[in-house]
Parts: C-alpha cells; structure tokens; sequence
C-alpha cells in the first residue's frame, strides 16, 4: 500500500475516504471510489491496519484507490481509565499524520464512513478547512459520524428513517442508499426463481465476515425439526466457521438433505445471495442492504450484543420494508425457524412478494447519488 504524496496526474481532484477496517464500512467506500474514479477523481483511502488484510483478501484488487494511508486510531474506553490517555494520544497522533497526508496530496475532501479509524481523517480535513461529509449503511448512527455531526457538509444514510442524530443536525442528511459493489450489481441482475412445489429449495446461510457461532447450532436444529418431506427438498449453503465445521457436519450427517455445501468464508457471497430462493443470515448493514439490492427475502437473526441494538434496527426496517422476517437470537430455537421455514418453503407467494418488496425499496444507484452531491460540495 503506497503512500506516495504529491498526487497531480490532471484528474479532477483528491477525494479521501476514511474508514473503519471492516467490510460493513470498507465496502461502501470501495463502491464510491469506483464511481468517483470513473469521473476522473482521484480516491485515496484513509483507514487502520487491519483493513490490510481484509482488502487484499476480500477484494483482492485496490483499482478504484490510488493509495491507501494507514493512520493510527483509537476508541476511547472509559471503562477503563488508565489506557485512556494512551488511545488519546494514538487519536492526536492519527489527526497529525492524517492533516499532513491531506494537505501532501492536495485533498479536496473528506468522505468518512463509519468506524473509530475515520475519525482522524475527518478531524484533520476539519482542521484544514476541508469540506467533510459522513455516510452511515445501517439504521443507528455510529458514533464517529455523531461527533462529525456538527461539522460535517452532509450527512448520507441509508434508510429514510435514522437513530441517534440530534434533530438538529437532521437536515444535513441526504437519503442515497448504501453503496455496493460492482459485484452485487452484477449479481443483481440475475431473475429470481420462487421455489416450485416439490422442486429444490436453495437456501443460503450466512453469519457475515466473522461467521456466526450461533448459526452452527441452531441451523441444524431447524432442519432436525422440518418435515422430513421438505427437508428433503433442501439445498444448503452454509458459512460455517473453520472451528465448528465438524461440528456442523456431524448435525447434518443423516438429515438426507438433497444438497449440503458449507465453506468458512464465501468469497462470491452477492452470487450464493443472487442463487438462493431464501437467506438465513446476520443484520449488518451490507448484508441488508445487499439483500435489498439483489432482491432476495431473508429471514434476519440480528446479533444481539451490540450498543443501541444496531443490527436489530436494521432487521426491523427491512421487515417493515416486506423484504423479509425478523426473529431475535432469543427466541430462534430450531421449532421456531422451522416452523417459519416450512411456511415460507409451501407459500412461494410469500417470497416472490417479499422479492418485489426488496427490489422496489433498493437503491442500486447509491453510489451515483453520493458522487453527485460530492461533486456539488467540491
């Protein structure tokens, strides 16, 4: 990752994108650089250290990104006093580096997407003078775009209705959709095949990046408890942890499903979501919004265990929505989500609205409406 300053090749200008090192805000950003860089922009990302890894491995190609900074970052923890000047200084210093890199490539401005590693790059474009924007993907507001908020130009999200803003500052958003992936729009072009009666019914299965311990259980529960007549009918793609695999294949040894496949990490995922006639999956932001985009109604356990209940805001506007159903990890046990699996497998009625529903509340152009405003402010 090079961090060559002094960018002038005759493009329209620098824009910088700051973000956190996972896939729920490195790949909105990614989308934005691939439509900015079609423009003529220059992209540069700022983000942390692990991002390294989780770019080369998930995406496998920086196109879109002339460079990408690495900066120091940091979360305040105040439950823990005695570090809390150390990840001051880690956050003062991130600011300092990122100022400089800012100004060494002639950045015009600052895009941040979430995440405690955007929050120098967006204090030192503040500093600088820069114009600062902020894009939430899911419901909730993160916390780092709440302390940009008095600063920022415009504030993007994702769904009409957000959380955690001050009314205030509500008049800065502007409702553009999460970006996705040249991948997922790709994806998103394949039709949607309603399950026939007695046919293959292909569900996917998938617990995000980190997978989903949760999943390992109680999938093979809901499928202990299916009708043997439709069991028999499943078609399984499974993310499973490389730590449970055995454990799930052992709990589905002997359910005579018609297909099983399970992997640790789906590195084609807007594909297995394209091919799939239902997904059992996490609420992350990407994942609902690339279920939206590709049309496919899911059945959404949110992950319970996060502040302000992030992911269980997610689940609920896509089930308002009509995409899909909410069933909280508590109350997910294998009767449970079999007996609304055995629904849904005998009503592809259900599915085939939920389908129009998500397609009808997508916004495959997110990217195109973000860059257009960008564009405005430069």
């Amino acid at each position: 990752m090079a961090e060559n300053s002094g960018i002038d090749d005759g493009a329209r200008g620098v824009v910088a994108l700051a973000a956190g090192g996972t896939g729920g805000h490195l790949f909105p950003a990614l989308a934005l650089a691939q439509e900015l860089s079609a423009r003529g922009h220059v992209c540069v990302l700022f983000t942390e250290e692990r991002a390294r890894r989780y770019l080369d491995a998930a995406v496998g190609a920086l196109a879109p990104f002339r460079e990408v900074v690495l900066v120091p970052a940091a979360t305040i923890s105040l439950r823990q006093p005695w570090r809390v000047p150390g990840q001051a200084w880690r956050i003062v210093s991130g600011v300092m580096k990122a100022r400089a890199a800012l100004r060494a490539r002639g950045a015009r401005c600052v895009v941040g997407f979430g995440g405690y590693p955007s929050l120098p790059p967006l204090l030192a474009a503040h500093l600088l003078g820069l114009p600062v924007m902020t894009h939430d993907a899911g419901v909730a507001i993160g916390k780092a775009n709440r302390l940009m908020a008095p600063f920022a130009r415009r504030m993007f999200v994702s769904f009409p209705e957000v959380t955690g803003l001050p009314r205030k500052y509500l008049g800065k958003t502007v409702h553009t959709g999460n970006p996705v992936r040249e991948e997922v729009l790709k994806a998103a072009q394949t039709p949607y095949a309603p399950p026939r009666p007695d046919g293959p019914f292909r569900l996917l299965v998938t617990g995000g990046s980190q997978g989903a311990h949760f999943f390992a259980e109680a999938v093979p529960a809901m499928l202990r408890a299916l009708p043997e007549e439709l069991r028999g009918r499943v078609e399984l793609t499974m993310q499973c942890r490389a730590e449970d695999m055995e454990v799930v294949k052992a709990a589905l040894a002997g359910l005579s499903l018609k297909e099983v496949e399970l992997a640790p990490f789906l590195v084609d995922l807007p594909w297995r979501m394209a091919a799939a006639q239902l997904v059992i999956a996490r609420a992350g932001a990407s994942t609902v919004t690339e279920l939206l985009v590709i049309g496919r109604p899911a059945i959404l356990v949110p992950y319970p265990y996060l502040a302000d209940d992030e992911q269980g805001q997610n689940a609920e506007a896509f089930a308002r929505m009509g995409a899909g159903w909410v069933v909280r990890q508590h109350e997910a046990d294998g009767k449970t989500l079999a007996r609304l699996l055995a629904e849904l497998m005998t009503a592809p009625e259900k599915l085939r609205a939920a389908h129009e529903a998500a397609v009808a509340q997508a916004r495959p152009d997110a990217a195109k409406r973000m860059a257009d405003v960008v564009e405005q402010v430069l």
